[in-house]
């Protein structure tokens, strides 16, 4: 089952790696029988389909997911196998998307309003005075 990331991108199953285990959570008997929690792998650092550049892209902006160049997904929610299957290839293509997508561009900083300034410190003067009013007053 390929994932299709965008029009321009699909990953083929070929480089896909499935791992199944038992998942926790709710299922009564039928849960220590069945492995439904599923572990999807992708080699971003050995996949034929990336170009170079959309390979650093990928190392860099998924860096803290990616253990050995290897993206791992995770899904273990349903109590269907093949649920979780689903769950795991949208996740991927999600990641991979996000992964791809082009930076925003940079915020222009601007000076704020007068009129958000006033509001602001006159925020603050009704804080600091509904607080100076929980206060003991003061022995004379």
């Amino acid at each position: 089952m390929d994932v299709v990331v965008s029009p321009a991108l699909t990953i083929p199953a070929a480089e896909l790696t499935w791992r199944f285990s038992r998942s926790s959570g709710p299922g009564g008997q039928h849960v220590n029988t069945s492995d439904s929690r599923v572990e999807l792998l992708w080699n971003v650092a050995g996949s034929a389909v990336l170009t170079e550049e959309q390979r650093g892209m990928l190392r860099r902006r998924l860096q803290n997911r990616l253990v050995a160049g290897v993206l791992t997904v995770t899904a273990s929610e349903q109590r269907s196998q093949l649920r979780n299957r689903e769950t795991a290839l949208a996740r991927l293509a999600a990641l991979v998307a996000d992964g791809l997508a082009p930076a925003p561009p940079k915020r222009r900083r601007t000076k704020p309003t007068r009129g958000s300034n006033y509001r602001r410190l006159d925020a603050k003067k009704q804080r600091s005075a509904t607080k100076q009013q929980r206060r003991r007053p003061p022995r004379d």
